[in-house]
């Protein structure tokens, strides 16, 4: 292991994240609100632990591999996690333990909160955390790809480690920076049609751009408390369900559309229609069951309703225009059992990825026709390709795993005193990088004790690195080759 590289390169990108501090610290001083001597604190020493680790290592050659990016990937986010929550220490006046939550909950995507009486606070404090989840959307490491080569540190290894998804071979054109670079252009693209949408649909101008950074993320954060209720607007939801589908579909079939021209290109991808129909067939459930239990005085005020939580659930947004805890039947269940499916690899979404479940349910009814066929041979095929048995061992793999560590940190959770449905949907939407669960975190965190917390901020790291990328780096056997 070459810590020199490491050091140099997380150093270098830590250096260059302190600058997300400028754009909150320019609306604090724009609006006087106290809060930009606090950002500016928080900006230098980000800088200043930054400058500490790669001023010792200037001089250290990079020839970046594989097992440096897991490493690197791992002690980034962990570093993020707790240099980002400065400001809601010192702004917000959080605790230690709370800040950092908060922090990487936004950083993650997650979108679980333990702050209340957002109507109430900084309009900085409030763009801050849109924004963390904005960077973290994408992959900071995809940005920083696109960045770091003209600095010398080359990223393909970084990337495969970040990327989230099953299949990380591929890449959108012959350099990664390049491809970056591609990725972070239609995400921002994006950003801006949703924030312009939301404007055109009456939200005023700040709300639109911070929960459109929110929303392309697929975060969830919103600057009320009331999340998107707080607007009671038709529109408003539909323009967030649009584009929280559009955030949750790869990457790469954006990048394709565009690049061809051809819309069909969304139609034609396996995995985007198997996630559409995915989100119609349980609207339709969702909304039946809940219009002949008479929860909603009429059909489409269930249809809406059911429409814009399953949407947000499933692509782990996390936005909310009505508690479905409370909903009758198997309905919240339901809810949190499609946030472990979540969106598309390659997408901004959480949750394992729909083309796992696929590939799963695909490998279950080949394995059904060769008990019937003994002697034929029926590979499994996505589309005209045929998946690797390389591919197929670590879709299982990843799912034990996946299994494994729910279940072990369920447990924990619950050892600290937490109740079985909370500590479940706790722990779901931690891992699944979704937001609001049942019981006490239906609406927010904050009433779970410190311990919990920080087992949950783990598992908010876990499922947004995909469990491996951490495994890697606690095995022994990383680091004795």
């Amino acid at each position: 292991m070459r810590f020199l590289v490491v050091r140099k390169v997380l150093g270098t990108m830590l250096m260059l994240l302190s600058a997300n501090m400028l754009p909150p610290m320019a609306i604090a001083w724009w609006l006087a609100d106290g809060e930009a001597v606090h950002f500016l604190v928080s900006m230098l020493i980000m800088f200043g632990a930054g400058l500490a680790f790669r001023l010792p290592t200037r001089k250290a050659q990079l020839d970046l591999h594989t097992r440096d990016g897991f490493l690197i990937v791992t002690l980034f986010w962990i570093a993020i996690g707790a240099l980002s929550s400065l400001p809601f220490i010192l702004g917000a006046h959080l605790s230690f333990t709370d800040a950092v939550f908060e922090s990487i909950s936004a950083f993650t995507t997650t979108g679980a909160t333990v702050m209340t009486g957002l109507d109430d606070l900084p309009r900085s404090i409030l763009f801050y955390r849109q924004q963390l989840q904005w960077l973290g959307g994408m992959g900071i490491i995809v940005l920083a790809v696109a960045i770091l080569p003209v600095l010398g540190i080359g990223g393909m290894q970084l990337y495969r480690a970040e990327t989230p998804g099953p299949i990380k071979d591929d890449k959108l054109t012959p350099r990664i920076t390049e491809s970056a670079r591609a990725l972070w252009l239609i995400y921002l693209a994006l950003t801006l049609a949703c924030a312009l949408g939301y404007r055109l649909a009456g939200m005023n101008s700040f709300d639109a751009v911070a929960h459109a950074l929110s929303t392309l993320s697929t975060g969830g954060f919103s600057t009320h408390d009331a999340s998107l209720a707080f607007f009671d607007n038709v529109a408003i939801e539909v323009v967030a369900e649009i584009f929280m589908i559009l955030a949750a579909i790869n990457f790469s079939v954006h990048f394709l559309a565009i690049a061809k021209r051809d819309p069909r290109v969304y139609t034609r991808d396996f995995e985007a229609r198997a996630f559409l129909l995915l989100i119609l067939a349980t609207i339709i459930v969702t909304t039946i069951t809940l219009w002949f239990n008479g929860y909603y005085p009429g059909f489409w005020t269930a249809l809406r309703q059911s429409a814009f939580q399953v949407v947000s659930v499933i692509t782990s947004t996390g936005y909310t225009t009505t508690n479905f805890s409370l909903w009758p039947l198997f309905l919240p269940v339901l809810l949190i059992f499609i946030s472990f499916v979540g969106g598309c690899a390659g997408s901004t979404a959480g949750g394992m990825k729909v083309i796992r479940f696929v590939l799963v349910y695909k490998q279950a009814v080949q394995h059904v026709r060769q008990l019937i066929h003994t002697r034929a041979l029926l590979p499994v095929k996505l589309g005209r390709r045929v998946v690797s048995d390389r591919i197929a061992a670590a879709i299982w793999g990843f799912f034990g795993v996946y299994l494994f560590t729910f279940g072990l940190i369920m447990l924990m959770v619950m050892a600290t005193g937490v109740d079985q449905v909370t500590a479940f949907s706790a722990v779901a939407t931690s891992m699944n990088n979704l937001g609001p669960g049942l019981g006490e975190v239906s609406s927010n965190f904050t009433a779970l004790n410190s311990p919990a917390k920080w087992m949950l901020a783990a598992a908010m790291l876990l499922g947004r690195l995909e469990i491996f990328t951490v495994i890697v780096v606690l095995s022994p056997d990383y680091w004795r080759s």
